[in-house]
Formats: structure tokens, sequence, C-alpha cells
């Protein structure tokens, strides 16, 4: 009997063919890393955000030694191999304690880069009560007027809503929203993270009441550096595929609600041709009924011949 042999590259073929663009992308995997120094803080905040992102995520346990605003071509190397979008790097140092770098990559080159100090940390262990199930999407919430006014906290709510975005979905179930994240932005450059399990509970009515309790983890998180998406390079990023792009469909628009209007073109309008219902007083009159009517005199009637 003949058996057949698989070819040495067939894996490899598979790998790249899994890479390959695609009109619907799969969903983006985060890289969490150690870097070479670490705090405790730093540990149970790398843990907490890959519990929020598995299954799509990729934890290094062991320390690395890397500088993300200096090891582009290191930052590169990992993203090809691991096939990650997303990257998160801690670090702890004498001159930046408690560090996290936030990394998103297009194309497996550097896009954005986002560098935060905590200043303040509770870790979802610390913290009881039920946790959300594992890969489901956070309901976001985006507060402070620099998410809507200021270029870099702009792309900085673009980044978080790129990190845990996940699945693509075309619908919203209540009973699969579990944990809502809280993003704020004080004047004082500070981003306050806070995450919440979503509680139903009996209201009397159909529509139970919800409430929001600590689920953890929360974090102060003080900006540091940044680097902006180049304008080239996101440009090429937020392009939508032609096979995405909703068709145009004449006289029809949507609102910011996303209702749906039409616009409906009517001809010229003749009102004397309309056919409307016999009645009396719908009569066409003559003009000499008019006169009589407004010199105080009954019209006089037509008679028959």
């Amino acid at each position: 009997m003949l058996r057949t042999v698989k070819p040495k590259n067939a894996r490899s073929k598979r790998f790249l063919k899994n890479r390959e663009a695609k009109v619907v992308e799969n969903p983006k995997n985060t890289l969490i890393i150690k870097g070479s120094t670490t705090s405790q803080i730093i540990n149970d905040a790398l843990k907490d955000l890959y519990a929020l992102k598995r299954p799509n995520a990729v934890h290094f346990s062991k320390k690395n030694e890397i500088k993300p605003f200096e090891d582009e071509p290191k930052l590169e190397f990992f993203s090809t191999k691991n096939d990650c979008a997303l990257m998160v790097v801690g670090t702890h140092s004498k001159k930046r304690p408690h560090n996290l770098v936030f990394i998103r990559m297009f194309n497996h080159q550097m896009l954005d880069m986002y560098e935060f100090g905590i200043e303040k940390a509770q870790c979802m262990g610390s913290i009881p009560g039920p946790k959300c199930s594992l890969g489901l999407k956070p309901l976001m919430i985006f507060n402070g007027e620099k998410f809507d006014s200021d270029s870099t906290y702009k792309h900085l709510k673009n980044y978080f809503l790129d990190f845990f975005n996940g699945e693509q979905t075309t619908a919203i179930n209540l009973a699969g929203l579990e944990h809502v994240i809280s993003i704020t932005a004080t004047p004082d450059d500070r981003i306050l993270f806070r995450t919440y399990s979503v509680q139903m509970k009996k209201s009397g009515v159909k529509t139970p009441r919800v409430e929001l309790e600590d689920m953890g983890p929360h974090y102060d998180f003080s900006l540091k550096r940044t680097s902006v998406p180049k304008p080239d390079m996101w440009s090429a990023a937020a392009k939508i595929p032609k096979e995405l792009k909703p068709k145009k469909v004449k006289n029809i628009e949507k609102d910011e609600m996303g209702d749906t209007y039409g616009r409906v073109h009517l001809g010229k309008q003749e009102f004397d041709k309309i056919q409307t219902r016999k009645m009396k007083g719908l009569k066409k009159r003559s003009n000499e009924d008019d006169e009589a009517e407004e010199e105080g005199e009954t019209p006089s009637k037509k008679q028959k011949v």
C-alpha cells in the first residue's frame, strides 16, 4: 500500500496562508512581555491585562532585555515571530518606576506607542466578587474633554478601542455584557482606568436593574512618553477594503444614531386636476356668483333648459 507523504513545507505554507491579508481580519493578538526588571505591581498588572485579553493573548513569563522606545527592530521581531499586532511591555527602574508601554503594530511595523507610569494600582485578585467570562468584549466608556479635543488623546482612545476590540459582532446581547471599562482623562494628564462587572438584578418589570460593581483591575496612570502614528502609515492602516465599504444607495442617509432616512422626489403637482370627492361646497363658482355674494345678494341659480 502506498502512503501519501505530505511535503515538509506544508506546515509553513499553511502558516503563511493564515497570515495573508484578509478582507475581515482575525482578532488581533496581544503579546505581554516582562522587561529585564519588574516590580510586583507590574507583574500583577501584566497578569490582569492577560486575563482581560484571553484567549487572544500570549504571556511571556520570562524576563526580556527590551527598551521599547529604543529597540524598534526587536519589537518588529517579536511581532512577526508571534503574529501579534498589540504588545504590552512592563518594566521597573528608579528613573521610571512601575512602567507600562502599550504598543501597536501595522504590518509588523511600529505604528504608535504610549508609556504610562502606574501611580496607584488595585489588582483584580484583591477585589472580591465575580469576574467576567473568558473572551467577552467589554463596554468601553471614555470620560474627559481631551478625548475629543487633543490629537494625542484621540489616538489613545483609538488604541484602547482596538486593544479590547476582540471578535467583530453584528449584534449585542445584554446577557453577554459582563464587564465595563471606564477610562477617564483628567486635566493633569492622568488616566484613570477602572473595570466594573455588570450585575443584573430584579426590578419588578421585564427589564432588569443594572448595577456596576468593582471587578478590577483599577489603575491611576500618568502619561509619560508617546509616539503617535505617522500620517502616511495611519492612512494605510485605516484604509477600508472595497468589499467592506457600504454600497451607496441614492437618496438614503443615516444619522448619528443609526436611523435611516429616505428622500422622495415628487414631480410638479397640479392641484386643479386632482380628482376630489364630489361635494356641493367644492363646485367651481362663477364670477357672477362671487359678485352677488359680495353685494349681499343670493347667487342666482342656473335654470334648466
